[in-house]
């Protein structure tokens, strides 16, 4: 499969990356990370990366902003996104062939080429090993730059090595890439560093988040708490995690209010919660994913039926 994806790439003069909407370290870090080696490997080609642009993850990169008519012919290199709805940049639908790289349950089988590895740390991880097969396979070479957003990426979707998920073979990637010359102590203020407002805003989540008997935890954050402390949804981020640090915790939901929706973030110390996700208009990892919401009498659904998971769980 690998190599497959090697000698398509070698095919084709123009090559588009997307990667999902709502973008965290590993969408770029994949996405941006595989357009950096084909870039070094293959100089002659026309790579872009397109997606929204995430303000938060500057640090890393940027994506492009490119005309229709760059699609017709295109080779579409789509990472880190299970299913076609989440794709950033439906324009896709224009280039000539599509390659799926992801490590997401296969629920949606989209493209003309799909490698999809479900016990990969992150889709990072993946690249990588694409740039090992091609390594041997066509004498590929990783830049400095590539490697940085290959290991933000693998930090990004272990929660920096902690998650189930980072197993020996992630640690051995890791230890390959920081041999590279990049600055781990920048990259790491760029991926965990806040301010202070976001600061307060976790204040206030850990003085009103609300646990249950099974160690179900909840936040409603509406758009009046994040307006009092100058957040925006996305920057909300960054907290989600925080809950976890609580001792008797099983799994938590954080639910941020959007204009006309409202976001959706589970995450999971054992009992599998992307099933869940995907009853709501999303879906993710068994312990990590995210979903949409229409009301707070939907969040109300979503927290009995986590309760539920983890009732069963105990």
């Amino acid at each position: 499969m690998k190599r497959q994806i090697i000698d398509t790439i070698k095919q084709y003069e123009t090559i588009i990356l997307h990667r999902h909407v709502r973008p965290d370290p590993d969408a770029y870090g994949s996405q941006i990370g595989l357009a950096e080696l084909i870039r070094t490997n293959y100089p002659e080609k026309s790579v872009y990366v397109v997606g929204e642009h995430e303000d938060s993850l500057s640090f890393l990169a940027t994506p492009q902003l490119i005309e229709d008519d760059k699609f017709d012919g295109a080779l579409i290199i789509v990472t880190d996104t299970a299913n076609t709805e989440r794709i950033d940049d439906q324009r896709y639908k224009r280039g000539a062939f599509i390659i799926k790289i992801d490590h997401h349950p296969n629920d949606d089988v989209y493209g003309d080429l799909l490698w999809v590895d479900t016990s990969a740390s992150s889709c990072s991880e993946m690249v990588y090993d694409l740039f090992e097969e091609a390594q041997s396979y066509a004498n590929w070479t990783m830049s400095d730059n590539a490697a940085r957003l290959l290991f933000a990426g693998i930090v990004g979707d272990t929660g920096r090595f902690i998650f189930p998920s980072a197993s020996e073979k992630t640690f051995e990637t890791a230890g390959h890439l920081i041999k590279y010359n990049f600055n781990r102590t920048a990259l790491f203020d760029g991926m965990y560093e806040m301010d202070r407002k976001l600061l307060h805003l976790q204040g206030y989540i850990y003085q009103n988040f609300t646990i249950d008997e099974y160690g179900t935890a909840y936040i409603k954050i509406t758009q009046e708490i994040l307006k009092e402390f100058d957040v925006t949804p996305s920057e909300t981020s960054l907290l989600v995690g925080s809950l976890g640090n609580v001792k008797g915790i099983c799994a938590w939901v954080m639910f941020i209010e959007e204009n006309d929706s409202i976001r959706v973030r589970l995450r999971s110390k054992g009992p599998v919660i992307n099933g869940l996700a995907k009853k709501y208009n999303g879906g993710g990892h068994p312990l990590a994913s995210g979903a949409t919401a229409y009301s707070w009498e939907e969040t109300d659904q979503v927290i009995e039926e986590l309760t539920e998971i983890c009732r069963s769980f105990k």
